[in-house]
């Protein structure tokens, strides 16, 4: 998909979109709602979160023990274990398997990890047809589009876009209710099962102490998936590691409380070794860094790879409710995706992603592993300004606030000179549309109160703080 220039135009473009606007807050206001309501049931939310933040802490930081852990056992139940070392390496592997066993067509459940090394690509670039199969992402894949949402792919689209995209693409009547659209995806992907040489996914988790795949859903294509293809391919990002199969009864609490609202997802797969042992069936398990060690040889940043891939973040924060998910220009979004991303890319490439959040701290209230998502927002700001700098423009508001901020009676008296010129400017009390530097955008999509006529200053000297 082609992006415009930068995240400040892409934001903007969603902005401006009122269907976009639309399908965001009816879709981030339905997730908040069933978490809400599932919390109320879950009386120990804190006992587990703090219990899932020490799993993680522990796994992360001694990870190359576990790893080795789970590929051993994975080997010993008949898997075979590859370690990709970027995304160039785990494709190729996918594909000269493809090859070698002349597949023609690969059925594939969603999974975050391929979408971030762009799998399908290079499938199609091989002769390989893949084909999504959970609804979103199949949704996704016939808009030509990249995910929008951890969770819910299609998050950003209207059930009236969907229904004119299958009318289009598939040569189908156009559906009008979400039955007859999950009806038709169900017919077209029936046969896709029963015919595909590879399934492929991504796990949810892999436990070491076992060498099993675990993989949660609500659709059943997952399983269709991983069961049916004689070759199952799991692509795996090496921080989905969690040391012992007892340590399942937490994460499968928080995990779909905290992404659907759910107790628990109407399918979780518990995968060991190949479906069959009869030599014709395989498991190949891709153990996938991409970037990853890097993350995890920064102390500041290694907390990041706590990150459960819930989607709760994305939610209730003010930014991505408003952009949306193709706004951040690639495919982890939100919160989260503001720390990964540039890191997995590259500063260079994605430092505007930091500076995408109000830092209200709402995202680190929801993760259900306690990831302290504003300070690490933080510190990446502190390196892509440590690295590159800042503008000219923000370099000399800061030198000139700090020069104003160390004179007191100077600052008094240009708050005053200031809160009389906004007032002016402002209508019914509030500041509308007012095109004044450093404000356009702010204005431009919001109101903003007019300021009082007495400083904060002369309000607190009135008050009586004594009694």
């Amino acid at each position: 998909m082609t992006m415009t220039p930068n995240l400040t135009a892409r934001s903007h473009a969603a902005l401006e979109d009122p269907i976009l606007q639309t399908a965001l807050k009816n879709a981030t206001g339905t997730f908040i709602e069933k978490r809400r309501v599932a919390l109320v049931d879950t009386p120990d939310w804190e006992t587990l979160r703090t219990r899932a933040r020490e799993v993680k802490e522990h796994t992360i930081n001694n990870l190359d023990y576990y790893l080795e852990q789970l590929a051993s056992n994975v080997q010993k139940l008949g898997g075979k274990v590859y370690w990709a070392r970027n995304d160039e390496d785990a494709n190729r592997y996918v594909v000269e398997l493809a090859r070698s066993r002349n597949v023609e067509s690969a059925v594939k459940a969603k999974s975050m990890a391929t979408e971030e090394i762009e799998l399908n690509h290079a499938l199609e670039a091989a002769g390989v047809r893949p084909i999504e199969t959970d609804l979103g992402e199949y949704i996704i894949q016939l808009a030509h589009e990249k995910p929008t949402h951890i969770i819910a792919p299609a998050i950003h689209k209207t059930r009236g876009q969907i229904s004119d995209l299958f009318a289009d693409k598939l040569a189908v009547e156009r559906p009008n209710e979400v039955e007859e659209i999950t009806a038709i995806a169900r017919a077209r992907l029936r046969n896709e099962f029963l015919t595909a040489g590879i399934g492929i996914s991504g796990a949810n988790f892999a436990i070491a102490e076992t060498g099993t795949i675990v993989l949660v859903e609500n659709e059943g294509n997952i399983r269709l998936t991983t069961q049916v293809p004689r070759i199952h391919v799991a692509v795996v990002g090496i921080e989905k590691v969690l040391p012992r199969f007892s340590d399942l009864a937490v994460f499968l609490q928080l995990l779909p409380r905290s992404g659907t609202g759910q107790k628990l997802t109407s399918y979780v797969s518990f995968l060991n070794g190949p479906r069959m042992d009869d030599g014709e069936h395989e498991l190949h398990l891709i153990l996938l860094d991409n970037g990853r060690t890097g993350i995890l040889a920064d102390e500041q940043m290694r907390e990041s790879l706590y990150c459960i891939r819930c989607g709760a973040c994305l939610n209730v924060c003010p930014v991505y409710q408003k952009i949306g998910g193709q706004a951040y220009g690639w495919i982890y979004p939100g919160p989260i995706g503001a720390i990964i991303s540039p890191q997995l890319q590259g500063l260079q490439k994605a430092r505007e992603l930091p500076f995408a959040s109000s830092l209200c701290g709402a995202c680190r209230v929801a993760c259900p592993v306690n990831i302290n998502i504003p300070d690490l927002l933080l510190n990446l700001r502190a390196k892509v300004m440590e690295q590159q700098g800042g503008k000219f423009s923000e370099r000399t508001a800061m030198h000139g606030f700090s020069l104003l901020g160390s004179r007191p009676r100077i600052f008094s008296a240009m708050g005053a000179i200031g809160r009389r010129v906004a007032r002016m400017m402002g209508k019914n009390g509030k500041l509308r549309r007012i095109n004044f530097p450093g404000l356009g955008s702010w204005l431009r999509y919001r109101d903003v109160a007019a300021p009082n006529e007495s400083s904060f200053r002369a309000w607190w000297k009135e008050q009586d703080h004594n009694g």
